[in-house]
């Protein structure tokens, strides 16, 4: 005989608990009679307590209650000895003529059993009737001192020790809130229904007041003076009132015919009018008819909505099930590197507004005010010139202004966008660093409503700034070797991995150094995309660089493809609708993250790829933003023939970290000013008109380590994200026209590729449910074989064959 097992024991133990957990639940009839139990006691209860007061039997009972064993015992109460003993321990010795709220609640109890209603409105009656016993008790117990009966036991009891505490002003005071507490929350009464009730009042009052009123007759028929229109007070009726006749005007004829009526007044104030009345036409007979117009009701459409049936049965789709218990990266995971405030040197402020008074009053130019604004790195101060001092005349000193105060470099902003005055910034001599846990940590990222949240640094009033990628919604990064490019990177890829779970971004980075962005391949299978059949997920070669970008451009066609089906315009409304489960999966729609294209180094795959980075770069920043496709550029070398013009017009946000030259300056920004900047993270941000400088948060490599090495420890995905398939041109395809080595589903894509007169693999992939590996076989076998014609790019490629008939004619003549 097999020994038992630990296990099996204790599965037989919980099988066993579970069996008499099972056993105490209600079955259907034992409810109803334990329902039908509680009603008939509630009547008992309620003939009991009335008979308690009747006739004074309390007393004529009192002495027969201790007695109640004695059969010889007579009682006056109407249900006998035991209704004896149910008032006398309920209503005398408990809550006195609170306790009838016990019948209401001992049979609505009953009512909810018998009849299987939900106990939720059940519990809050009982908390509510319970708060009101008490409360009535004590009252009772606080007035009526003479009349135990009234009050009970337990509520003049009650009464006596809240006394001996608080005094009976106290215990007024206790019993007053408690009331309020009743009226608030149980009865739902509010200042608005007490206003309302009152006005209510106060309008009937004075229609019944205007009634009884004697209206004034005209003395002369043709007494203009007393020609006049009368508002009726309930503002039903118009009336005009002549010696002769009353016209009556109905005023619901004058409402228009509209569709919706709340969006017109129908009730306005009625002005006094003054008109020219010829008294000829007083007196002709007037026939006035009444004219109304009614707006018919609209019938209620009631129609069945399977996707809310889906979403109140299975809830919301929600992407991040597969990573379910994905932890977010710790902020203790980053370094401090400041005290965390912004040292202000006082003398420093001093001297340098001394400098800059005297630099300006040199030139006789007068100052009126004068106001610093410290931040980490560069102290802003604001002048107002006096009046008649041309702004140009201050731009013009920026140089000698730089001299006097033997500064790394100044920018004049004249004026302040928003302001009326002009700002000097000048860097402060010890700069204090802005790391980059102080900005995770700060409560506008850790609190902003934004699809993709980056936060790049702070301000110059140190402030968090935090922009959002998906409004930019393509950024370009410039500057010179050194100046923070990467970490700027790094602060963006950082934000990201902060804020947004893998299911909801995916990166595609390229990295021509190889040494940038190698530390984020460890989370690979969590938050990076790649080409389907590639090793790593950071592109490093540049020759795979340009089937990456047009790989991306068959996503964003694809895409595209799944908004026109599901008729919406962007990817947050598909994304929505595709949580709400009123997209269908067997189409071929599935939920789509946010993918972020980085390249580090733009200038070197312009140099080594040229019009075929160019070209595919262009087209996703002029149409992948709806689809969710954003592109961060990072260059070093901001000349014109790596920053087109056609790279520039699609790429409004702009950072620029410290160039060599003006010409740099207004390559990227339009404007100068980042020739002017100090360095070491200081940038200019541009999404338009305005320009900000930014300190730039610093995160050192280590910091980046720890973040990723804590997100690659975590359960990821089977896979990077995997990218469509690119198969250019150049590449060739096999035309191999062997019969026997054809997908088993040849004959089943033809017909599909036929009947759509479209040849494209992601058809194929929506209809067949296929990966595009196979999809894209499938097509280069349709291509072989005559059905589709050759690749076009990103168009669909052309179908040969018109109809089926032709098809099956085909087929037939391949056997033949």
């Amino acid at each position: 005989m097999a020994k038992t097992t630990k296990k099996e024991t204790v599965d037989k133990k919980n099988e066993s608990k579970t069996e008499t957990i099972r056993s105490w639940k209600f079955s259907k009839q034992q409810k109803f009679v334990v329902g039908c139990l509680l009603v008939l006691f509630s009547i008992a209860l309620l003939v009991a307590f009335i008979s308690f007061y009747v006739n004074g039997q309390w007393q004529a009972d009192q002495s027969a209650v201790s007695q109640l064993g004695d059969r010889g015992e007579v009682v006056e109460n109407w249900l006998g000895k035991f209704g004896a003993f149910l008032a006398d321990l309920i209503v005398y010795r408990g809550f006195g003529i609170a306790s009838f709220i016990f019948v209401r609640l001992f049979f609505l109890t009953g009512l909810f059993l018998a009849l299987e209603l939900s106990t939720k409105k059940l519990k809050n009656t009982w908390f509510w009737d319970l708060f009101a016993i008490i409360i009535i008790s004590i009252l009772f117990g606080f007035f009526a001192t003479s009349a135990p009966e009234l009050g009970g036991t337990i509520g003049y009891e009650l009464n006596l020790f809240l006394q001996d505490y608080i005094g009976k002003t106290g215990t007024l005071l206790t019993l007053l809130f408690g009331l309020i507490v009743y009226l608030i929350f149980k009865i739902k009464l509010s200042p608005e229904k007490i206003q309302s009730y009152f006005d209510s009042t106060k309008k009937e009052f004075k229609t019944e007041l205007n009634a009884i009123k004697p209206v004034p007759q005209p003395e002369s028929a043709y007494n203009l003076e007393e020609f006049a229109i009368e508002e009726d007070p309930e503002l039903d009726n118009i009336h005009l009132k002549t010696d002769d006749s009353k016209f009556e005007i109905n005023k619901e004829a004058l409402k228009p015919t509209i569709s919706h009526s709340s969006e017109i007044d129908l009730n306005p104030v009625v002005k006094p009018v003054q008109m020219d009345i010829n008294p000829v036409n007083v007196t002709a007979p007037v026939h006035t008819e009444e004219f109304v117009i009614e707006k018919a009701e609209e019938e209620d459409i009631i129609e069945e909505n399977l996707a809310s049936r889906l979403v109140a049965d299975f809830g919301l789709f929600d992407p991040t099930l597969d990573l379910s218990n994905y932890k977010f990266p710790t902020i203790d995971l980053l370094k401090e590197y400041s005290t965390g405030g912004i040292t202000i040197n006082q003398e420093e402020l001093e001297e340098n507004k001394n400098k800059i008074v005297d630099t300006l009053r040199n030139y006789k130019i007068e100052i009126a005010q004068i106001k610093a604004t410290v931040g980490p790195s560069v102290t802003l101060y604001e002048i107002v010139p006096e009046a008649g001092i041309r702004i140009s005349k201050i731009k013009s000193l920026e140089d000698d202004i730089a001299l006097s105060l033997s500064a790394l470099g100044i920018r004049i902003i004249a004026p302040i966008p928003g302001k009326g005055t002009i700002g000097i910034e000048v860097p402060n001599k010890n700069p204090t660093m802005v790391s980059m846990k102080s900005v995770i940590g700060s409560a506008k990222f850790q609190e902003a409503e934004m699809e993709l949240p980056i936060a790049l640094g702070k301000t110059i009033s140190n402030e968090t700034f935090v922009v959002d990628l998906a409004k930019m919604p393509h950024l370009l990064m410039a500057g010179a070797t050194g100046q923070g490019k990467s970490v700027g990177l790094n602060a963006v890829l950082t934000s990201l991995l902060y804020k947004k779970h893998p299911a909801e971004v995916k990166f595609v980075l390229v990295d021509p150094k190889k040494v940038e962005l190698t530390l984020f391949n460890k989370i690979e299978r969590h938050y990076l995309a790649k080409l389907p059949d590639t090793e790593d997920a950071i592109i490093t070669d540049n020759a795979k660089v340009v089937n990456t970008l047009n790989s991306l451009c068959v996503e964003m066609d694809n895409r595209y493809s799944l908004l026109k089906d599901a008729m919406v315009r962007n990817i947050k409304e598909y994304n929505e609708k595709f949580k709400s489960r009123k997209l269908n999966p067997e189409a071929g729609h599935r939920f789509l993250p946010y993918i972020v294209l980085v390249v580090d180094e733009f200038a070197d795959l312009i140099m080594t790829a040229g019009k075929e980075v160019e070209i595919p770069i262009a087209r996703l920043a002029q149409l992948a933003r709806a689809i969710g496709i954003h592109l961060i550029i990072a260059t070093q070398r901001p000349s014109v023939n790596v920053i087109t013009g056609l790279i520039k017009a699609n790429f409004p946000a702009r950072i620029a970290f410290r160039v060599t030259s003006k010409i740099d300056s207004r390559t990227i920004l339009d404007t100068q000013g980042a020739d002017q900047l100090i360095g070491r993270g200081d940038l200019l941000y541009s999404n338009g008109n305005d320009v900000i400088r930014v300190q730039c948060a610093f995160i050192d490599t280590p910091e980046v380590e720890k973040i990723t090495d804590f997100i690659g420890s975590q359960k990821a995905y089977s896979t990077a994200y995997l990218l469509p398939e690119f198969v250019g041109e150049e590449t060739g395809i096999n035309l191999d026209m062997d019969i026997s080595e054809r997908d088993t589903l040849f004959r089943e894509a033809a017909e599909i590729i036929v009947n759509a007169q479209q040849g494209s693999a992601s058809l194929l992939q929506r209809k067949l449910k296929l990966g595009y590996n196979r999809a894209g076989r499938l097509i280069d076998q349709l291509e072989a074989a005559g059905i589709v014609g050759p690749f076009e790019g990103s168009k669909a490629r052309s179908v040969n064959i018109s109809d089926l008939s032709a098809l099956d004619q085909f087929f037939n003549n391949e056997q033949n």
